[in-house]
């Protein structure tokens, strides 16, 4: 790369910081931590979402568990040298301020580095903020043209580019930084946006300068998963990709990076290893209070997809210090896949009638009629609750043709919810239930969606109508919930169970309501209740349900497969002991097929892999996996918040929308459907 290509590269790294500190400043503004300074380092405001609220706020504990666990070891013995905080790539972070007030710089003391012009921009915002100045008290203001842009007896600030070594071991020398001293490195989104040389020679030249040192990173993996490819598309969009991910994808190759470049210890996790391993369940509970929130599966692909690592040198700070071993996160790998799913495209984009949308609800009316509604999508070029119904016709043996229409004639109007339910009456009728309009608005009533075909009864050309159906109350104001046919004393019910809703963040609950009366009627149920959970499946199966994972209370993903069994008197609670057991998960699908229960992708964060197709034989309980080949997909495939299809007698399995809010990376919407062709399950079964 020239230089013109650097300074370039360089100008959209530093716009980086700008909007990771408007990021921090609306973090501590909305109470998720307390730092009073970062709205002074920053000018203007900016209010954040919730879901980057979390992603920051996650970040923010895990560097500072880091720096305080590093100061509490290294200032605790009587007479030892003053500890240093090197803070590469800096920007406008308040780490200083919030140490000083804290009490926790008495013997120690930070310096900071950064790109020139943004060294010298913070410069000029601490000078020009009493409340700054007072915190570093006497300072010394240099000339534009030095490097060091500011200091004071515990704080030098200087401007430097960091793929200039020689320059930055004599600037930090001549800044007063003592090799021999404790020193913490400190690297937060820094490496990653420098070429794989440059950034292993600053590893490598840290590993050698400082022998008593400890070295904290915190960094994006897993590239090359759906949710890692939409990341790292985000990033080149900005002109400043992320470097060196192939190389290093994960955890172990992270640590293996540092050990290699000759730091002594290393250990590394993941941001939700982090989350539920070194914060208090109280402190969780704080935080997951503070604002409404309903995006889960991207908090957690968010925090899988981040890590913090900490390496040392010299034994006085042995990693171990800052991430104990005896905290350690239960992994639940999926056992080795005994086949493939093949997965291919079914329709085209070509007339914009595609199911670009997540959180909608789809139903098989007829063998070549699909009608999905609701969700959060793409309609008329902006993303919003989708108003549209989309319908997808079969026109021949493997073809299908999507076509979003409207609600038409002088009944109630869709009214936008997603995370609701529907369920198939007839041919030409579906019912509605539950849903939400916002995380604090559910979508209260139920409704009768009615598809009927033109005079020319034609596919072509089909008209939806919708009405309010059942009893008029608020008995199911929730959302995320699941609905399944059962039988009772010869008597189609609906089982509705679980879910959440405005009060109650998980649902344990449960409610039968009468098919043909519409009425909701009590029926007994005996056995161990099972803990609540929402974002769960549910399949009818011998007249009872299949419920399979869920997020429980803590938003922690469930493994539980359970049986609403039918009884003389009602229904039972049993559990199916599963083996080998399965990875706790949620946001997947699930169909019965031959005794045979599928879980279709979800999300987990109980192990590194992808989540594919999980198989269990319902009889035995014994499981297998099975991955989806997402060759002959050309996009990334993000299999939670869809929905999906059985076509038994085709042995396929149709895969409709899909996809989130990705953190600060956008909105994603898989483009297509796909169907999986499933014969090689059957296959096995016949060998």
């Amino acid at each position: 790369m020239g230089p013109r290509g650097r300074e370039r590269r360089s100008g959209a790294v530093q716009s980086t910081n700008d909007s990771s500190a408007l990021s921090k400043s609306s973090l501590a503004a909305h109470g998720y931590v307390h730092d009073p300074f970062a709205a002074l380092l920053v000018p203007g405001t900016a209010r954040r979402a919730p879901l980057i609220h979390r992603g920051y706020y996650v970040r923010a504990r895990a560097v500072g568990h880091c720096v305080r666990a590093f100061l509490e070891r290294t200032c605790a013995a009587p007479g030892a040298p003053r500890a240093q905080v090197v803070s590469l790539g800096a920007g406008s972070d308040s780490l200083y301020f919030r140490l000083k007030t804290e009490g926790r710089l008495t013997r120690a003391a930070v310096w900071e580095v950064d790109f020139p012009d943004v060294a010298r921009r913070k410069a000029e915002r601490i000078q020009d903020t009493p409340e700054l100045c007072e915190l570093t008290g006497p300072f010394q203001s240099r000339d534009p043209a030095s490097v060091l842009c500011f200091e004071s007896a515990d704080y030098r600030l200087l401007g430097l580019d960091l793929r200039q070594l020689p320059r930055l071991d004599q600037a930090l020398a001549a800044a007063g930084l003592d090799a021999a001293a404790p020193t913490l490195l400190l690297a937060e989104a820094v490496l990653t946006y420098l070429e794989p040389n440059d950034a292993a020679a600053l590893i490598a030249w840290a590993a050698q300068r400082f022998p008593d040192a400890l070295f904290v990173i915190y960094e994006q993996m897993r590239p090359h998963d759906a949710f890692g490819q939409f990341m790292q598309q985000h990033f080149r969009q900005l002109s400043s990709p992320l470097h060196g991910l192939d190389r290093f994808p994960d955890v172990e190759a992270q640590q293996h990076r540092f050990l290699q470049a000759g730091w002594t210890d290393c250990r590394a996790m993941d941001m939700n290893e982090f989350y539920r391993c070194f914060l208090s369940s109280e402190e969780c509970q704080r935080v997951e209070n503070l604002e409404p929130f309903d995006e889960f599966e991207e908090w957690h692909l968010k925090c899988a997809h981040y890590f913090i690592l900490a390496a040392s040198t010299g034994d006085t700070l042995s990693q171990t210090l800052v991430f104990p071993l005896s905290e350690v996160f239960p992994r639940v790998d999926p056992a080795s896949p005994s086949g493939v799913f093949p997965a291919r495209i079914v329709t085209s984009d070509s007339q914009g009638r595609n199911l670009k949308r997540y959180g909608h609800a789809s139903v098989l009316l007829s063998p070549s009629i699909i009608l999905s509604t609701g969700g959060f999508g793409e309609q008329e070029g902006r993303h919003c609750r989708v108003s549209k119904f989309h319908l997808l016709s079969r026109f021949c043996d493997f073809e299908w043709k999507g076509n979003q229409i409207c609600c038409c004639g002088t009944g109630a109007l869709w009214d936008g919810r997603l995370y609701h339910t529907m369920t198939r009456l007839s041919d030409t009728q579906v019912l509605v239930l539950g849903g939400r309009l916002s995380p604090v608005t559910p979508a209260l009533g139920i409704l009768q969606v009615g598809v009927c075909k033109s005079e020319d009864n034609s596919t072509e050309d089909l008209n939806v109508t919708v009405k309010k159906a059942g009893p008029e109350d608020s008995t199911l104001s929730c959302w995320r919930h699941s609905t399944t046919e059962v039988s009772y004393e010869n008597q189609k019910y609906l089982f509705v169970y679980g879910g959440r809703s405005v009060v109650e963040p998980v649902l344990s609950d449960w409610h039968f309501l009468h098919m043909g009366t519409m009425a909701w009627v009590s029926i007994p149920v005996e056995g161990e209740a099972p803990e609540g959970r929402h974002s769960h499946s549910a399949c009818s199966w011998q007249g009872g349900a299949v419920i399979a994972g869920g997020l429980g209370v803590s938003e922690e993903p469930l493994s539980s497969v359970l049986f609403l069994k039918p009884s003389s008197c009602g229904f039972l609670w049993e559990s199916i002991v599963i083996q080998p057991p399965i990875t706790p998960r949620y946001s997947h699908t699930a169909h019965v097929l031959n005794g045979k229960l599928l879980l279709v992708g979800g999300v987990w964060i109980h192990s590194s892999s992808v989540p594919g197709v999980t198989v269990i034989d319902l009889t035995t309980g014994l499981s297998s996996e099975y991955q989806i080949d997402t060759t002959c997909v050309p996009w990334p495939l993000m299999l939670h918040n869809h929905t999906s299809i059985l076509l038994p007698e085709e042995q396929q399995l149709l895969l409709l929308g899909g996809g989130g809010n990705c953190f600060s990376f956008g909105t994603y919407f898989n483009p297509h459907i796909v169907t999986l062709d499933l014969s090689s399950l059957s296959a096995g079964e016949s060998d």
